[in-house]
């Protein structure tokens, strides 16, 4: 793992027992002798956190010093409402290809005199040429580099973080604050990718230990790592980039057509103008030909990434394949999410994947596989 990034909490992680593996450049904590079993469930009972910080932080400005006008040029670049987001908010969003296929997921929060976006770890380089190549006439883009990000998780991570920034107890989902603090500004969010609730805490590199060791000496905070933060974000049916979502797959077909706004819709203010948008707003329309549908496979077998799904139980061309698959320990059954024919994806349906030459039944379900535990 030599040509690996490490992250400013790479120190931290050992001396917490972390088995580190290698994940989108950098060199990860994948558990802790905890366990990914024990780490997922007391994420879910109580809080857990997580190093984020091989995900991008950018900071997006108008040279014209309205925040509008880099609202209005990243609508250039994504399919959703940025100008209808207001100061101290953030949302998802996605950068489209011009066939309609998702170049990357990514947050936007509105912090008054700039756009602050986090975007993916493995995305991060291209995605900050595609803001330069694209938006660099209007807006000046800064790549951060001096900031770690932390991920505090459950539903214990309110009063976690209150007792070292008060401020976050007020906060709703989906606000974002800039709060003073003994590890200096913080810049904080409160939403998440586990389906409880929860912040994205960025803090200065050189603080990140502090406030990372400060965080861990609450007994209901633990460190948590990439095994249990896939487990979660699959039972709240949530995409992992690469997986589940790719160039080749639109907002559409992902079942992410509550991302996309009706100011940005046919008829809306300012309908298209986004890379993609004749594809996109066609099947907005008219419907996709393929469906990212959640699936619960009978018997206490995962069927993982890459299973051929099928409308029998022998004979037939495949009509979809799994992207993500996993066990869900708050569920305690197998779970997965991929995508088929639309005319099968009804919840209810039942299919069947083949693992190992077999094909075992599943029945394809709502997500997300367990309620979310936001704060609306």
């Amino acid at each position: 793992m030599t040509d690996l990034k490490r992250t400013p909490l790479y120190d931290l992680h050992l001396d917490l027992g972390a088995k580190m593996v290698p994940f989108a450049g950098y060199e990860m904590p994948v558990q802790y002798p905890m366990g990914v079993m024990q780490e997922h469930l007391h994420t879910r009972a109580k809080a857990g956190l997580f190093d984020v910080s091989h995900m991008g932080q950018i900071i997006l400005r108008a040279k014209s010093g309205d925040t509008a006008d880099a609202a209005l040029a990243l609508e250039s670049l994504v399919p959703v409402d940025i100008l209808g987001l207001k100061e101290g908010r953030q949302r998802y969003a996605l950068f489209t290809n011009n066939e309609g296929g998702i170049l990357d997921d990514l947050m936007v929060a509105n912090r008054g005199d700039h756009l602050f976006l986090v975007v993916n770890a493995a995305c991060k380089e291209a995605d900050a040429a595609h803001l330069a190549a694209h938006l660099s006439g209007a807006c000046e883009i800064e790549v951060i580099t001096d900031r770690a990000l932390l991920a505090l998780q459950g539903p214990d991570a309110e009063a976690a973080l209150a007792a070292h920034v008060p401020a976050v107890a007020n906060m709703a989902f989906m606000d974002v604050i800039i709060a003073p603090s003994a590890f200096g500004d913080l810049w904080i969010s409160r939403s998440g990718y586990s389906g409880e609730d929860g912040y994205e805490i960025s803090v200065a590199n050189d603080q990140a230990a502090a406030l990372t060791r400060a965080l861990l000496a609450d007994d209901r905070v633990a460190p948590i790592g990439l095994g249990a933060r896939d487990s979660l974000r699959l039972e709240a049916g949530l995409c992992l980039y690469g997986s589940d979502l790719d160039t080749a797959t639109t907002p559409v077909e992902a079942a992410l057509n509550w991302a996309m706004q009706k100011s940005r819709r046919a008829g809306g203010d300012r309908e298209g103008g986004f890379p993609g948008a004749a594809r996109i707003l066609a099947e907005l329309a008219n419907g996709p030909a393929r469906l990212r549908i959640g699936l619960l496979p009978e018997g206490r077998a995962p069927m993982r990434a890459e299973t051929p799904l099928f409308a029998s139980e022998s004979g037939g061309e495949p009509i979809g394949t799994v992207t993500s698959g996993a066990f869900g320990p708050s569920i305690g059954r197998p779970m997965s999410m991929g995508y088929i024919a639309t005319e099968h994806s009804a919840a209810g349906t039942q299919i069947w994947g083949e693992v190992r030459g077999k094909r075992l039944p599943a029945v394809v379900t709502a997500m997300p596989f367990r309620p979310a535990g936001y704060k609306r």
